[in-house]
């Protein structure tokens, strides 16, 4: 069998880096050998779950990327703030015209300079509508002039394909132009049959990392009490005239996949049980977006709730990996 060496950038906790070495094939498997975040918690969670990778933790703008090992593969999340749809207007969300919405510049320089078979990019939905649609053409332009074909990028749900969670996701996938570029998304798995919640929490209370609960406010707790599985503030009779997200005081609907787990905020961002008046625990967002139990995160909770946040659910990834490795063979 043969191995795929990866490197991955901006890497977070490593959802996206587990999904791939979870990829199944008879002749191929994925192998993590060196990642990069800027956080120190999601240093250490990586390094404990990862332990045959090289990490280095820092700002990716201070490191030389010539230093970087070569690789088969490249995955990456790079910063999305500046593209969230979640802040609202054009002004705050100014895409590729920021130092973070154009750290995809140093992803582009490690394909460019390791010229990997493939490589795999993950954002926020709000990137195809960023700089009013430029700022992905832009970013599509420049892999093309390194030398590769990008697959039109997608719009994933990754509840399509077993996540717990409805959460949209874009994906560039680029292939190195000799390698042609016929790779296609994986058609979903489970469109109209989505994982509910429920499911993916039974036995939760039973896994003994990550687990603690979060301190909550007495007069939280009676709101909550209101608010049925599914509701939100609306829900509250002193709330139900605010136009708030309606994130805020959501309780999950145990039938259906949980809404998208978000990285932090407080006012009643942190996602609620569906029969209990209480934040979820980090063990229970971790299931939601799809890691083992045995996966542990370090840091304080506030900073493996971020880390959870701004993960790639692994079982989405490992769907993608699977088509490359569908798509390589018999052809290295």
């Amino acid at each position: 069998m043969k191995t795929l060496k990866v490197c991955s950038l901006f890497s977070g906790c490593g959802g996206l880096d587990l999904g791939f070495e979870l990829a199944e094939h008879s002749n191929f498997k994925f192998k993590t050998i060196w990642a990069n975040d800027v956080h120190e918690a999601c240093a250490k969670t990586h390094q404990r779950n990862f332990p045959d990778a090289q990490f280095v933790q820092g700002d990716i703008w201070n490191y030389d990327l010539k230093n970087m090992p070569n690789c088969d593969v490249i995955l990456g999340g790079f910063p999305c703030q500046d593209f969230s749809m979640l802040r609202g207007d054009e002004i705050k969300r100014k895409g590729v015209t920021t130092k973070r919405g154009v750290l995809y510049t140093k992803f582009v320089e490690a394909v460019y300079l390791k010229k990997p078979m493939f490589f795999v990019a993950e954002n926020v939905k709000g990137l195809m509508s960023a700089n009013k649609g430029k700022a992905i053409k832009q970013i599509i332009k420049d892999f093309s002039e390194i030398g590769y074909h990008v697959v039109p990028p997608e719009v994933i749900n990754f509840a399509d394909y077993g996540v717990p969670q409805k959460r949209e996701r874009v994906l560039i996938v680029g292939v190195r132009k000799d390698l042609n570029g016929s790779f296609e998304f994986p058609k979903p798995t489970h469109k109209g049959k989505h994982v509910p919640v429920k499911l993916a929490l039974k036995g939760v209370e039973k896994a003994p990392y990550n687990n603690e609960h979060h301190k909550i406010n007495p007069t939280t707790i009676e709101m909550l009490k209101q608010i049925p599985p599914g509701g939100n503030y609306k829900n509250i009779p002193k709330y139900k005239d605010k136009n708030w997200m309606s994130l805020i005081y959501r309780r999950l609907n145990p039938d259906k996949p949980s809404p998208t787990i978000v990285a932090m905020g407080g006012g009643g961002t942190w996602g609620y049980h569906y029969n209990k008046p209480r934040a979820l625990t980090n063990r229970e967002r971790a299931r939601i977006q799809t890691f083992p139990d045995n996966f542990i995160f370090e840091g304080t909770p506030t900073e493996v709730r971020m880390q959870l946040g701004n993960a790639v659910p692994p079982l989405g990834a490992k769907a993608i990996a699977e088509s490359i490795l569908n798509h390589l063979h018999g052809k290295v």
